[in-house]
């Protein structure tokens, strides 16, 4: 038996590929011709060997559960999600503006706070902001940019527009399996490859070195850049070591790097200490110092934060980056992107009623069942309620929740969140899909071709999560206008 695409049906959301049953859109139509040429046996075959290279790769992820930290094989769907590159060169000037705004709003506020002196952004959101560290003021990183690296999630409503859901500026994660996703989707499709022009991914860890090498304080071709993992029981230590490994860098752990009198940064080698230019840091702010944070941090490095001040050493991300990683804080990005562009947003963000507004807090507690809420400081999806979903009793709890503490939560409406075909129990059915795409912003800045799409691989879901029992596709970004 073959694909039928009139039999799939996704409903009333946008989907990625179909457009009416049995149409594909344009840049999928490749795609979609290619599959209906597959028996249901020959694709599914295909997903056993994307499945065995996974396992012989070694691609895995982490998940903390019950005190344990279970190592499991990546979830991969081998449907690719396609967007025009067309489409796509508008997503990326969004992008691009977006963090270049977000980058100028965190120099302003630990430096001379002139958007809330002039009242655009509110001393009372800064003051309680959990990711505002006071260690870092008046601090100066090179090209005025604190967030070099940015994992923006974008989600497509039933009209097919890109909105932005969230940012991501502290230690955003993704991007080697983006790239992974890639290489095992060559393997089992590696005739499509050929048919259309498929923008690659694999040269983000050359722009990644480019982008860190130029923050070094020292003019150097070849300055000394290392990646700080917090260590093998990290979730994400799988693609520290990758990233590591594509840089030609060192992976270091916080008890390889100590700080001179002189404030550089010295890495322990074997022909002794070695001076560190630029660290790739995949620690959490409180445990970067302990002599500046949580001063039992075993995973840190004692007097980093002075050596970064100090102009002897670049982090990236800079620390305090955070301060822009709030959710309440999302809702002003339309007005920091004017505030400091003079312009309009290119991609908007979701429509979101601020808690710690009263007005808008009655709104929200009144209509948690149409509502998602979401803490400020929370990733992963953990902490939220999608009201849909939700019961009495977890409405009534999160009530309570908001009004404890207003400032902390943020409500938006539920989004039809496009779908894709995915292969599911050996046939296709469309799931609901995000895409985080990565900005780099250093000396210039630079954004994926694509990105990280994850996929809810439960029908009807809407988390995508990998920690949330979500799994991940190849995004290929097509460029379809005649050669």
């Amino acid at each position: 038996m073959r694909i039928d695409w009139t039999s799939y049906k996704p409903g009333e959301c946008y989907d990625e590929t179909i457009s009416t049953p049995g149409y594909a859109r344009a840049p999928s139509r490749g795609l979609a011709k290619y599959l209906r040429s597959l028996s249901d046996q020959q694709l599914n075959r295909r997903q056993r060997a994307a499945d065995l290279a996974i396992a012989e790769m070694g691609i895995t992820f982490t998940v903390y559960s019950d005190g344990e930290n279970i190592d499991r094989a990546w979830p991969f769907d081998i449907i690719p999600r396609i967007i025009s590159l067309k489409e796509w060169k508008q997503v990326s000037e969004g992008l691009e503006q977006r963090v270049t705004a977000l980058n100028m709003f965190i120099d302003d506020l630990y430096n001379d706070q002139r958007i809330v002196k002039d009242k655009v952004f509110p001393t009372a959101i800064l003051k309680t902001s959990k990711h505002f560290l006071k260690q870092c003021r008046g601090a100066k990183p090179r090209y005025g940019v604190w967030a070099h690296i940015c994992g923006s999630d974008l989600v497509r409503d039933k009209d097919g527009t890109f909105y932005v859901l969230e940012d991501n500026l502290r230690v955003p994660s993704g991007v080697s399996y983006m790239i992974e996703n890639r290489s095992v989707t060559k393997r089992v499709f590696p005739e499509l490859f050929r048919q259309q022009r498929i923008l690659p991914v694999d040269e983000y860890p050359a722009h990644l070195f480019d982008m860190l090498a130029s923050l070094s304080p020292r003019p150097l071709d070849y300055p000394e850049i290392v990646v700080l993992t917090p260590g093998i029981y990290n979730s994400a230590y799988f693609e520290h070591s990758y990233l590591a490994q594509q840089m030609g860098a060192e992976l270091v752990e916080g008890s390889d790097l100590t700080v001179g009198d002189d404030d550089c940064v010295y890495m322990r080698t074997v022909d002794g200490p070695q001076q560190v230019d630029v660290i790739y840091r995949r620690i959490n702010d409180e445990f970067l110092d302990p002599d500046a944070f949580v001063p039992d941090s075993a995973l840190g490095v004692p007097g980093l934060l002075r050596a970064w001040k100090a102009g002897k050493v670049a982090l990236a991300n800079a620390p305090g980056a955070g301060v822009a990683d709030d959710k309440v804080v999302y809702t002003f990005v339309p007005d920091i992107i004017k505030y400091y562009l003079d312009q309009d947003p290119i991609i908007p963000n979701v429509p979101s009623y601020r808690c710690q507004d009263k007005q808008q807090r009655e709104y929200v507690i009144n209509n948690l069942k149409d509502l998602v809420v979401k803490p400020a400081n929370e990733s992963g999806g953990y902490g939220m309620l999608v009201g849909s979903h939700s019961t009495p009793a977890e409405r009534k709890k999160f009530a309570g929740l908001i009004k404890r503490s207003p400032r902390n939560y943020i409500a938006q409406p539920v989004l039809s969140l496009s779908t894709a075909p995915t292969l599911c129990q050996g046939r296709l059915e469309p799931r609901h899909v995000d895409l985080r795409p990565f900005i780099l912003q250093g000396e210039r800045s630079y954004v994926t071709a694509g990105g990280l799409t994850r996929v809810a691989l439960t029908r009807g879901s809407l988390v995508v999560n990998s920690s949330q029992g979500g799994g991940s596709k190849d995004t290929w970004i097509v460029d379809t206008e005649p050669a």
